[in-house]
């Protein structure tokens, strides 16, 4: 479906349910949220459902909208969600209902009748934004969650994936909204890191592995490291960027231990290496510059895998 059919669809239902995916970021968060505000600009009744995985960092954006205990929907839509097994555990009820999905992931699987999904957006953000232009107004209250998902996918505007349309989305929302608001979620998101933070990037940093001539960089997130720093939850968050930051490297990849015998993989590339390849690989995707996959096994046993689905993706180039 176009943005402009998916507005039209959205204008005909109501009692709508939106769901964000598992450990939500800034762009399933201020997606949902935009698009929830919106549809209650339009009279019609529409809530996210509780994320029981989201952080302080994020928490507010989405607060007004959680569905009160017991509240039916008659329609559910998911929102940056790729598959749906990376939907939180409480949204299992509403996995198999989902009327519509709207994404920005190529690796994509299509699980809803209906699907909006644009490949070449930096986030799923700049979708939202789309359909909401053919909705209703766009508002401060709408225009600040979108700015939260756009900014949030593009790392402030500076990854790869941000392009023209990107700036010129921002601008709009940033037309809407109160400057010193606007700076104030730019220094909470992207400049403030808590000491739990600093500490665990230096240990990070201090444990690296590097690889291929050093353009392979290996950063990992143990249990034990966690609980060494009493980190929460909003300590980790963006952490899978940190070994993509070592000069000369085009690839990082960051291993967290989800369990004992679980790791979350993060794969962060330049052009050399599609990671949305190497992580299909492993059971996951995302985007050619940032991927994910999770995995069963110990932390060595994620890293050999990983590494050599990175060896297979670049023999075939």
């Amino acid at each position: 479906m176009t943005t402009c059919e998916t507005a039209a669809y959205l204008k005909g239902i109501d009692r709508v349910l939106i769901l964000t995916h598992a450990r939500p970021d800034g762009d399933t968060v201020g997606s949902a949220a935009a698009l929830c505000q919106a549809l209650r600009d339009l009279g019609k009744q529409a809530y996210m459902l509780p994320n029981p995985e989201i952080t302080a960092t994020y928490a507010p954006y989405a607060a007004p909208y959680w569905a009160p205990d017991g509240w039916k929907p008659e329609h559910v839509v998911a929102v940056d969600v790729a598959d749906k097994k990376l939907l939180p555990g409480n949204a299992a009820p509403y996995a198999a209902a989902i009327d519509l999905a709207i994404d920005h992931h190529g690796s994509h699987r299509f699980f809803a009748p209906n699907v909006c999904l644009d490949a070449e957006a930096a986030a799923a953000g700049e979708v939202v934004y789309d359909i909401i232009r053919d909705l209703t107004t766009l508002t401060p209250a709408i225009a600040l969650p979108l700015y939260v998902a756009i900014a949030t996918d593009t790392g402030c505007f500076v990854y790869a994936n941000t392009t023209d349309r990107t700036h010129r989305i921002a601008a709009e929302l940033l037309s809407v909204l109160d400057g010193a608001k606007v700076a104030s979620v730019n220094k909470a998101l992207f400049r403030t890191k808590s000491r739990a933070r600093l500490a665990m990037e230096s240990r990070m940093v201090a444990d690296m592995e590097v690889y291929d001539d050093g353009r392979i960089v290996v950063m990992k997130i143990p249990l034990s490291l966690r609980t060494e720093m009493h980190a929460a939850e909003a300590d980790i968050e963006e952490l899978s960027s940190l070994a993509a930051l070592v000069e000369g490297s085009d690839c990082g990849i960051t291993l967290r231990q989800l369990k004992e015998d679980t790791v979350k993989i993060s794969v962060r590339s330049g052009s050399r290496i599609d990671a949305s390849a190497v992580c299909a690989r492993l059971g996951g995707g995302g985007h050619k510059g940032a991927a994910g996959a999770t995995v069963e096994g110990s932390m060595d046993e994620a890293k050999v895998a990983v590494l050599r689905a990175v060896a297979e993706v670049t023999e075939e180039r």
